[in-house]
């Protein structure tokens, strides 16, 4: 039997839909900058492909990485990294 047929011979059926999947996250990725490697960014620019950040996130950049405060995650991450620490080298903000 299905949800979303009635049957037959019961007059009217309920439609049971299922429930959407919904994030109650707190929004913490949206407020920083992520460390991505570098060309994964331009390849992102150029064919708008997802990136995926350090830390995990998922997305298509678009907004300045300099407006926002470093993902805590992805500066732990990259700072265990051999070669890792903040001089700028290996990794990207974005």
């Amino acid at each position: 039997m299905s949800t979303l047929e009635p049957e037959r011979g019961t007059g009217t059926g309920t439609l049971v839909e299922p429930t959407p999947q919904t994030s109650h996250g707190d929004g913490d990725h949206e407020r920083f900058a992520h460390y991505v490697q570098k060309d994964k960014i331009m390849a992102s620019a150029l064919d708008g492909t997802p990136v995926v950040a350090l830390c995990g996130k998922v997305w298509v950049p678009g907004r300045d990485p300099k407006k926002y405060p470093v993902c805590p995650m992805c500066k732990e991450i990259y700072e265990s990294m051999s070669g890792g620490g903040d001089d700028g080298k290996g990794g990207d903000k974005k």
